[in-house]
Protein backbone atom coordinates (compact mmCIF):
# COMPACT_ATOMS: atom_id res chain seq x y z
CA UNK A 1 0.00 0.00 0.00
CA UNK A 2 0.63 3.46 -0.15
CA UNK A 3 2.90 5.85 2.62
CA UNK A 4 1.33 8.69 4.43
CA UNK A 5 3.71 11.14 6.33
CA UNK A 6 3.28 14.31 8.61
CA UNK A 7 6.14 16.68 8.75
CA UNK A 8 6.21 18.05 12.19
CA UNK A 9 2.05 18.06 12.83
CA UNK A 10 1.15 20.45 15.56
CA UNK A 11 -2.82 19.07 16.65
CA UNK A 12 -2.93 16.01 18.13
CA UNK A 13 -6.39 15.26 17.21
CA UNK A 14 -5.21 15.84 13.72
CA UNK A 15 -3.23 13.20 13.73
CA UNK A 16 -5.20 10.66 16.07
CA UNK A 17 -7.83 11.02 13.14
CA UNK A 18 -5.47 10.09 10.45
CA UNK A 19 -3.95 6.89 12.59
CA UNK A 20 -7.63 6.02 12.19
CA UNK A 21 -7.95 6.92 8.51
CA UNK A 22 -4.68 4.84 7.63
CA UNK A 23 -6.17 2.24 9.79
CA UNK A 24 -9.14 2.29 7.84
CA UNK A 25 -7.63 2.75 4.05
CA UNK A 26 -4.42 0.20 4.94
CA UNK A 27 -1.69 3.04 4.34
CA UNK A 28 1.31 3.33 6.26
CA UNK A 29 1.37 6.11 8.44
CA UNK A 30 5.26 7.95 9.23
CA UNK A 31 5.56 10.79 11.72
CA UNK A 32 8.38 13.02 11.17
CA UNK A 33 9.42 14.66 15.06
CA UNK A 34 9.70 16.80 16.04
CA UNK A 35 5.64 16.65 17.23
CA UNK A 36 3.45 19.45 18.64
CA UNK A 37 2.42 16.79 21.10
CA UNK A 38 2.95 13.93 23.61
CA UNK A 39 1.57 10.61 21.53
CA UNK A 40 0.16 9.98 24.56
CA UNK A 41 -2.10 12.68 25.04
CA UNK A 42 -5.59 12.01 25.61
CA UNK A 43 -6.73 13.87 22.31
CA UNK A 44 -4.86 11.61 20.18
CA UNK A 45 -6.01 8.52 21.95
CA UNK A 46 -9.18 9.79 21.72
CA UNK A 47 -9.34 10.86 17.84
CA UNK A 48 -7.60 7.74 17.47
CA UNK A 49 -10.23 5.92 19.19
CA UNK A 50 -8.89 2.23 19.51
CA UNK A 51 -7.61 2.14 16.02
CA UNK A 52 -3.83 2.86 16.53
CA UNK A 53 -3.35 -1.14 16.98
CA UNK A 54 -4.89 -1.60 13.52
CA UNK A 55 -2.53 1.43 12.18
CA UNK A 56 1.30 0.70 10.81
CA UNK A 57 3.08 4.06 12.21
CA UNK A 58 6.31 5.19 11.90
CA UNK A 59 8.30 7.55 13.83
CA UNK A 60 10.97 9.23 11.93
CA UNK A 61 13.88 11.46 14.30
CA UNK A 62 13.89 13.98 11.57
CA UNK A 63 13.64 14.88 7.84
CA UNK A 64 16.68 13.12 6.81
CA UNK A 65 15.73 10.07 8.51
CA UNK A 66 12.52 9.72 7.22
CA UNK A 67 14.02 10.41 3.33
CA UNK A 68 16.75 7.90 4.01
CA UNK A 69 13.51 5.61 5.32
CA UNK A 70 12.01 6.62 1.87
CA UNK A 71 14.65 6.22 -0.60
CA UNK A 72 13.36 4.74 -3.78
CA UNK A 73 10.19 5.66 -2.86
CA UNK A 74 8.17 8.53 -5.63
CA UNK A 75 7.21 11.30 -2.64
CA UNK A 76 3.99 13.28 -3.39
CA UNK A 77 4.87 17.20 -1.97
CA UNK A 78 0.82 17.75 -0.81
CA UNK A 79 0.65 21.98 -0.53
CA UNK A 80 -1.63 24.49 -1.59
CA UNK A 81 1.32 25.39 -3.22
CA UNK A 82 1.12 22.35 -5.71
CA UNK A 83 1.63 22.71 -9.34
CA UNK A 84 -1.07 19.83 -10.08
CA UNK A 85 -4.69 18.72 -9.16
CA UNK A 86 -4.10 15.48 -6.78
CA UNK A 87 -6.66 13.94 -9.55
CA UNK A 88 -3.84 14.32 -12.36
CA UNK A 89 -1.32 12.01 -11.02
CA UNK A 90 -1.35 8.30 -11.43
CA UNK A 91 -0.68 7.02 -8.36
CA UNK A 92 1.31 3.84 -7.36
CA UNK A 93 1.33 1.20 -5.10
CA UNK A 94 4.19 2.69 -2.79
CA UNK A 95 3.90 6.20 -3.25
CA UNK A 96 4.72 8.52 -0.36
CA UNK A 97 1.92 11.77 0.07
CA UNK A 98 3.55 14.11 2.25
CA UNK A 99 1.73 16.70 4.46
CA UNK A 100 2.93 19.64 5.96
CA UNK A 101 2.16 21.13 10.03
CA UNK A 102 -1.43 22.53 10.54
CA UNK A 103 0.04 25.88 11.11
CA UNK A 104 2.66 26.71 8.30
CA UNK A 105 2.34 23.73 5.81
CA UNK A 106 5.71 22.35 4.16
CA UNK A 107 8.95 24.45 4.28
CA UNK A 108 9.84 25.82 0.57
CA UNK A 109 12.71 23.93 0.37
CA UNK A 110 11.25 20.92 0.86
CA UNK A 111 8.83 22.03 -1.86
CA UNK A 112 11.39 22.97 -4.33
CA UNK A 113 13.26 20.09 -3.81
CA UNK A 114 9.51 17.86 -5.51
CA UNK A 115 9.79 18.15 -9.23
CA UNK A 116 7.25 19.92 -10.40
CA UNK A 117 5.19 16.95 -11.21
CA UNK A 118 4.94 15.89 -7.65
CA UNK A 119 3.84 19.13 -6.01
CA UNK A 120 -0.05 17.94 -6.02
CA UNK A 121 -2.97 20.32 -4.54
CA UNK A 122 -6.40 19.73 -3.94
CA UNK A 123 -8.63 22.44 -5.90
CA UNK A 124 -10.92 24.67 -4.20
CA UNK A 125 -12.31 28.24 -4.18
CA UNK A 126 -9.56 30.98 -4.65
CA UNK A 127 -11.04 32.84 -1.55
CA UNK A 128 -9.70 30.07 0.32
CA UNK A 129 -6.39 29.29 1.91
CA UNK A 130 -6.18 25.61 3.23
CA UNK A 131 -8.25 22.50 4.15
CA UNK A 132 -8.16 21.11 7.79
CA UNK A 133 -5.02 18.47 7.64
CA UNK A 134 -7.01 15.29 8.72
CA UNK A 135 -9.38 16.22 5.78
CA UNK A 136 -6.80 16.94 3.02
CA UNK A 137 -4.89 13.48 4.41
CA UNK A 138 -8.66 11.81 3.14
CA UNK A 139 -9.03 13.44 0.03
CA UNK A 140 -5.73 12.38 -1.68
CA UNK A 141 -5.35 9.37 0.07
CA UNK A 142 -8.93 8.10 -0.61
CA UNK A 143 -8.24 8.55 -4.82
CA UNK A 144 -4.84 7.33 -4.65
CA UNK A 145 -6.33 3.77 -3.13
CA UNK A 146 -9.45 4.44 -5.50
CA UNK A 147 -7.12 4.34 -7.98
CA UNK A 148 -5.50 1.09 -7.09
CA UNK A 149 -8.64 -0.47 -6.96
CA UNK A 150 -9.37 0.17 -3.61
CA UNK A 151 -6.63 -2.77 -2.93
CA UNK A 152 -7.63 -4.85 0.58
CA UNK A 153 -11.10 -3.27 1.20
Amino acid sequence: MFHIALYEPEIAPNTGNIIRLCANNGSHLHLIEPLGFDLEEKKLRRAGLDYADLANVTRHKNYDDFLQAMAGKRIMVCTTKGSRPHTELEFAKDDVLLFGPETRGLPMDIINAAPLEQRLRIPMMSSSRSLNLSNSVAIISYEAWRQLGFEGA
